[in-house]
């Protein structure tokens, strides 16, 4: 039997040792691809576009004014959307004959290429191509390759780090390790481990299917209500009485309000479990195990709801949008799936598998509720900081630091 202590530590320390090395590797090299530059013969107009309430477009301005100041002969036009209606018909006729999809600032056009958000790496881009001067390093290996979803640049996308890091710590969520954990106990009495895999598969694939559909219509509205005044300082005070309500659930578990699985539908996880483990066709037990997990999808959502309302909250602030958001998404569910895989997997190889006990269930929720304690006070203070590898392991670093801290002061109180 394969206690979850154990597997749970030592997946974690495997899993975040991998993750960590793979950024460092490509911090360093990773560089923003620019298009090749066309010789132009008079001198451009730069278009930006802007709105109020925006601290990336309040970051932009201030670039762009040392920018005018060092480059006397750069004409910039800065142009409001939302207050200005002329504006934003402008704005739209703009997007439009350069066939993109105009839902997201501070924007840029020059020429005939645009650039959505303001980072580093837009700057770079912005700099090469005023200077004529396309990026010297040859990006392509940083392409990720998507199939029927097109391609993503990696290296220009500047919040893959955020959501390498916020997937992670988001995959070890309690609801939804304690139920996979509920449904292996049950279907490993067959003793078959094609029927463990299939049934442990299928579940898992329709749980992020749902959550990834989930994820996708917060985007979508986040990317609307993004325009509002205050939008982000809601989704800043969510994450922190999210943040809060873990890590309070750490030392009172289950006492008070939580966003936990209530209490009530855990006897119809249990049955449904049971419906699986009963002698069936395969093909009927997967139906069954279909229905439980888009039960169990919509029943656990409140315990893991908190990590992509910040997540997609940054990107739409971030001005990420179409492919690259597809792209974002599948990674995110991938790291996300890791620590569920793995637990899988140790279960169809040795055909046993521990139950979650409550002292798991409460460090999870600490390190949780620690991490968007970090992230929300991130977006009120200084949300650019998820842009940068640098600044997203530090927000992420310091918020498990004051986990682990927690935890060793309680057990010295406690002893």
């Amino acid at each position: 039997m394969i206690t979850p202590v154990l597997s749970l530590t030592t997946l974690s320390r495997l899993l975040l040792g991998t993750l960590l090395a793979l950024l460092l590797a490509l911090a360093p090299q990773a560089q923003a691809a620019t298009p090749p530059v066309e010789a132009r013969g008079e001198a451009e107009v730069l278009w930006y576009f802007w709105r109020d309430h925006c601290p990336f477009c309040q970051e932009a301005a201030a670039w762009l004014d040392r920018l005018e100041t060092e480059r006397p002969d750069l004409e910039v036009r800065r142009i409001e959307v939302v207050q200005d209606s002329d504006g934003r018909a402008r704005f739209l006729a703009m997007m439009a004959e350069l066939g993109r999809t105009p839902n997201a600032v501070p924007t840029f056009i020059l020429g005939d290429q645009v650039w959505v958000g303001f980072s580093p790496a837009i700057v770079e881009g912005l700099e090469a191509r005023l200077s004529s001067e396309p990026a010297a390093a040859d990006a392509s290996r940083w392409r990720l390759d998507l199939g029927p979803l097109g391609r993503i640049d990696l290296a220009g996308e500047s919040m893959l780090f955020a959501t390498l890091l916020i997937a992670f710590v988001d995959g070890f969520n309690p609801c939804s390790i304690w139920v996979l954990s509920v449904l292996l106990a049950m279907i490993l009495g067959s003793g078959s481990r094609a029927r463990t895999a299939a049934v442990g598969g299928t579940f898992l694939l329709v749980t992020a299917s749902l959550y990834g559909l989930f994820i996708a219509g917060l985007f979508a509205a986040l990317s609307v209500a993004r325009h509002l005044a205050g939008i982000q300082l809601v989704v800043a005070l969510f994450a922190l009485v999210f943040g809060a309500v873990n890590v309070k659930d750490y030392f009172a578990f289950r006492q008070g309000f939580s966003f936990s699985i209530p209490e009530r539908f855990k006897p119809h996880i249990y049955r449904g479990s049971r419906e699986v483990r009963r002698e069936r066709p395969l093909p009927v037990t997967l139906l069954v195990t279909v229905v439980l997990a888009g039960g169990v999808a919509l029943v656990e959502l409140p315990c893991t709801a908190g990590f992509p309302v910040v997540w997609t909250s940054l990107l739409a602030e971030a001005g990420v949008e179409g492919i690259a958001f597809a792209g974002l998404l599948a990674v995110y569910l991938l790291v996300y799936l890791a620590i569920e895989i793995a637990i899988l997997a140790v279960a169809i190889a040795t055909l046993s598998i521990g139950r979650m006990q409550e002292t798991h269930g409460r460090t999870l929720k600490l390190i949780g509720g620690m991490v968007m304690l970090a992230l929300g006070g991130v977006m009120l203070v200084a949300p650019e900081l998820m842009e940068s590898l640098t600044g997203s392991l530090a927000v992420i670093g310091l918020a498990l630091a004051g986990a682990l801290g927690i935890m060793a002061v309680s057990r010295l109180g406690g002893a």
